[in-house]
């Protein structure tokens, strides 16, 4: 069957574009920029004077720069204005401490003036009001120094507390932190007097019949006087004889206990020759007699006398 032309259309429609199948790729090119974005690039411009965001943006850093540098430069101009003030200030109040501190050694350098006359005229004292016991009495109360053959005992913490072990020196409990506590050196000088010491001292610092050995935190005073460890105590006496009796008293086996239980370390030796200073300070007590008629006469007199010179 012969094959029949083709029907032609006789009406006015348009050509079809050639390029009607990409519409969506030429709706891209011809409208690249989204119409609200255009619109608000549109209006930000319009908002900025026309300038472009880069000159915006340099135009507020050089703002900042300059504002910055006006303050360095006034702070600057102010420095150097009050620095003048500022040391002469400094400068007199060096000069005030500097002339109070001078004062102060002054009248410490009195005291101490004053402190060697009283102690000088009370051992002056204690020598010629003695009677024949002069010097008896003098050497028992430590106002004179002695010399003569003793012992020495160095008395130290444990190893382990120099290594940073700490703790208060008080006797309020036995010593269990390998640190001498002011109740050992009590012990201690108790014990030397016990075995026949005529005179005590130490770290240099002369035992009286009236000294106390207490404790202040980390340190143990003698007459209030502060002393570090190792303490160094030295005992006038028969040197031999003096330490044989320490070691078998019920203070040097204290003593002993301590070592062996907490590391407390101790060492004594016999000495041919120990020199132990007078004490720094003296206190000197008299006392009177009353006869028992003026003390019956009050009743309660004699006893209370009785009481405080015992």
């Amino acid at each position: 069957m012969p094959q029949q032309p083709p029907v032609r259309s006789t009406g006015s429609a348009p050509p079809t574009r050639p390029d009607a199948s990409m519409s969506l790729l030429t709706n891209v090119m011809e409208h690249s920029l989204d119409d609200g974005y255009a619109e608000a690039a549109a209006r930000r411009d319009a908002e900025g004077g026309g300038l472009p965001r880069t000159l915006r943006a340099k135009l507020g850093l050089a703002a900042g720069l300059v504002l910055a540098a006006a303050v360095v430069t006034v702070g600057a101009a102010q420095a150097r204005i009050s620095a003048p003030v500022v040391a002469k200030e400094r400068e007199e109040l060096i000069d005030r401490v500097e002339a109070e501190t001078a004062a102060v050694d002054d009248l410490e350098a009195g005291v101490e003036r004053l402190r060697a006359e009283v102690e000088e005229r009370q051992r002056r004292a204690l020598r010629t009001q003695g009677g024949e016991q002069g010097e008896l009495v003098s050497l028992l109360s430590g106002a004179t120094a002695v010399e003569g053959p003793g012992v020495k005992l160095v008395v130290d913490d444990a190893e382990s507390s120099d290594q940073g072990g700490s703790g208060p020196r008080e006797s309020s409990s036995f010593s269990d932190t390998g640190r001498v506590r002011d109740r050992d050196m009590q012990r201690v000088v108790n014990g030397l007097w016990e075995s026949g010491a005529e005179a005590v001292a130490i770290n240099g610092q002369r035992l009286t019949a009236l000294s106390a050995i207490r404790a202040a935190g980390d340190a143990i005073l003698v007459d209030n006087r502060p002393l570090v460890p190792p303490y160094t105590v030295l005992a006038v006496g028969d040197g031999k004889r003096l330490r044989t009796a320490f070691q078998n008293s019920a203070d040097g086996q204290y003593l002993q206990v301590l070592e062996e239980s907490f590391g407390i370390r101790s060492k004594i030796s016999d000495q041919d020759r120990v020199s132990l200073p007078a004490a720094t300070s003296l206190i000197v007590r008299t006392a009177e007699p009353q006869s028992a008629d003026a003390g019956n006469s009050d009743g309660r007199a004699a006893d209370e006398t009785g009481k405080g010179t015992s």
